[in-house]
């Protein structure tokens, strides 16, 4: 069976100072976009068949930078919608809600365009996802490239082990970092996780 590979986008200014970014379309910075090259050679020794993306600038731009083939665009693979806590951080989210997380809570409701997601509805649409790679999985034709945001891979991460979309909380991932999800006995297990080198 292949192995699919998660990787995080790198740093925009949102990411780095900490405020949730959904439907914001930042670019990456300048730390993003070395941070994406660098990428490069911890993926261009793997045999890649398929790279799908988030339909945000700040994946298609990582992809590109990484040297990744033109990948296939993927709406399922949007960041979770914040709804009305795009671009807020958590620690202003425990200011009016001690004790929030994003895991098990969800949001809190944003405008009728971005109503925010719960993590069931999450983990639904990784679950979308994971159907529509796992024939490729299977045919051994080469890896699965998913470019994609953090909260979305961490519930992607926890549907393929089997997991409630929750457990996507035990999984942190950093800008410009990938994971390797492959098999041990038959049965789907992290490989490497939260790497920069392969």
């Amino acid at each position: 069976m292949s192995e699919l590979l998660l990787i995080r986008h790198g740093e925009t200014e949102w990411s780095r100072d900490g405020r949730h970014t959904s439907w914001t379309d930042l670019p990456l910075t300048a730390d993003g976009e070395e941070q994406a090259r660098a990428l490069r050679p911890v993926l261009s020794g793997r045999k890649i068949g398929q790279v799908y993306a988030s339909p945000m600038a700040r994946a298609l731009r990582t992809a590109e930078l990484a040297g990744l083939p033109s990948p296939q665009i993927l709406d399922d693979l949007r960041e979770w919608d914040y709804g009305g806590d795009e671009g807020v951080t958590t620690a202003e989210i425990h200011r009016s809600r001690p004790g929030w997380y994003l895991f098990t809570d969800g949001v809190s409701p944003g405008p009728a365009e971005h109503p925010g997601e719960t993590p069931e509805e999450v983990g639904a649409r990784a679950d979308r996802v994971l159907a529509r790679i796992a024939l490729q999985l299977d045919a051994e034709e080469g890896d699965v490239a998913l470019v994609a945001h953090a909260h979305f891979l961490r519930v992607l991460t926890a549907r393929r082990l089997g997991l409630p979309a929750a457990a996507g909380g035990l999984f942190t991932f950093g800008t410009g970092a990938v994971g390797v999800l492959g098999t041990e006995h038959d049965r789907p297990a992290v490989v490497a996780w939260n790497a920069r080198s392969l």
